[in-house]
């Protein structure tokens, strides 16, 4: 994970951190603030308790979301603090509805000029978004006559960092449960790392090869961090850490208690493996979960 943030990741990049419900890569974003990252845009279709770390440590001066929020745990205090008083610093904040993030990532991952969508009609976004524009679409609307459309740009991360369960060492990646927009936005960057709880043969991924959302050629560095979506979860490995969710509220809200909680638990450990093993065996026992096996497929082979 060093090795990977030091080498993709740089002062006043556009840095996308994408997973949904689970696989958030949170280990990536604590080891952004490790290495002492300043000036990234971070884009994040829904912003919560990692991007919330972030702006705390001072790693972002910008962020481009559809949600913020402590996934219906409740809120982020320093993301609050920063928007309605600007203090310690002022953030700069792009509120997109979620559509409208998708379709940034599928022109961005496209490279495409921008994307059509009707969803932002009656909506008061684009009284906050200047970037959400009309255009006469070159086609007649439903009645007949020349139409108005919305469009939003695209967004080309200069790296894109996604969570995942596996990998080959080539950085063919498979993901199942919750699949987001990971494999967009990976496609819209300019640089790939996945990080993922285990690395496996090339046979396992051969073997089921549906499940690989991302395909080696779109990868620039494999990460493995085993527990790396902490306090999300990762679907088949671990359960979501509600607990956790439910302190962030009452961590976030006091800012001298954030910084804390960032010099014992981020800035304080030396890499993500020793932040598990600060949590203790007995912890990560309660967040472990049984089997739930999908049947196997026959895909078939010549004779």
């Amino acid at each position: 994970m060093r090795e990977a943030i030091a080498s993709f990741v740089h002062d006043g990049d556009t840095v996308c951190l994408e997973g949904f419900t689970h696989l958030i890569p949170t280990a990536a974003g604590h080891e952004i603030i490790r290495q002492g990252r300043r000036g990234l845009t971070v884009v994040r279709m829904t912003a919560d308790i990692v991007v919330d770390q972030m702006i705390a440590a001072g790693c972002v001066s910008r962020l481009v979301s559809s949600f913020v929020g402590n996934s219906s745990a409740g809120s982020l205090g320093e993301l609050r603090r920063r928007v309605e008083t600007g203090k310690p610093a002022p953030l700069v904040f792009e509120e997109y509805s979620h559509y409208g993030m998708i379709c940034r990532y599928i022109a961005g991952s496209q490279r495409l000029p921008f994307y059509p969508l009707r969803s932002y009609g009656g909506s008061d976004l684009p009284s906050v978004n200047s970037d959400l524009r009309k255009v006469t679409s070159p086609y007649p609307g439903p009645d007949g006559k020349p139409e108005q459309i919305y469009v939003v740009p695209p967004v080309n991360p200069d790296v894109t960092i996604i969570h995942a369960q596996r990998a080959d060492r080539r950085g063919n990646t498979q993901i199942w449960g919750l699949t987001g927009i990971q494999a967009e936005a990976v496609y819209a960057a300019d640089k790939a790392i996945v990080v993922v709880e285990e690395i496996v043969d090339d046979e396992v991924i051969r073997s089921d090869p549906n499940r690989t959302l991302v395909p080696a050629h779109a990868v620039d560095a494999v990460v493995v961090c085993p527990r790396g979506a902490h306090p999300s979860f990762a679907q088949g490995y671990y359960d979501r850490d509600n607990a956790f969710y439910r302190a962030w509220s009452q961590i976030s809200k006091d800012p001298q208690r954030l910084q804390e909680w960032l010099d014992e638990w981020v800035r304080g450990t030396a890499d993500h493996a020793e932040y598990v093993d600060r949590l203790g065996d007995e912890f990560w026992a309660g967040l472990a979960v049984g089997e739930a096996l999908s049947e196997p497929v026959n895909y078939g082979r010549r004779l």
